[in-house]
């Protein structure tokens, strides 16, 4: 996260704050997550370096350009093209090379699965089944389910769920903006 420069993917009038450890505020009724809940996804993905990442709500791009640090590739899936635009070229002016596609994050990327691991950055009310689908077996979905962050391996025998911390994020919607 040291590599990641914070004040590149937040808003001007933010960057003040960009090294607090708080959620701020983005265009569209968004947020980029505090830090600490940045740090516990990704050491929750036990990622080695030669992982396939989806990360879903790419937002600013700012947990996007943390995965690229610590995985060989990462795709990002956002649901607002304004956001993806703007986080595209902030991804790109940091130096990261991250996809970052518009869509619906809670169907995934299923023409670029199967992934090692999935970082989701808004809350769901239940497991959404299409991204665990688009998981290696032994592969790492962490994800705001209501208040509770978890981490879910997939196993051969089924879902295997760990609790990590309480947190709030912005809700998981289903399908773009004009749907």
């Amino acid at each position: 996260m040291a590599h990641v420069p914070r004040e590149a993917f937040v808003p001007e009038e933010a960057r003040a704050d960009a090294y607090a450890d708080a959620a701020l505020a983005l265009s569209h009724g968004q947020t980029i997550s505090q830090p600490y809940i940045v740090a516990l996804i990704c050491q929750a993905l036990e990622l080695r370096g030669d992982e396939h990442v989806l990360d879903v709500g790419t937002g600013s791009g700012y947990q996007a350009a943390v995965l690229a640090e610590l995985a060989r590739d990462v795709v990002s899936i956002e649901r607002i093209p304004e956001l993806a635009a703007q986080a595209r070229e902030k991804l790109a002016a940091a130096g990261y090379d991250v996809e970052v596609l518009v869509g619906d994050g809670a169907r995934g990327v299923p023409e670029r699965a199967p992934f090692d691991a999935i970082a989701v950055a808004a809350s769901a009310h239940e497991l959404p089944e299409p991204l665990y689908e688009q998981l290696v077996t032994g592969g790492l979905l962490v994800l705001p389910i209501e208040d509770s962050l978890l981490a879910v391996k997939r196993t051969e025998a089924g879902a295997r769920a760990r609790f990590l911390s309480l947190a709030r994020f912005v809700p998981l919607r289903p399908g773009l903006p004009d749907d």
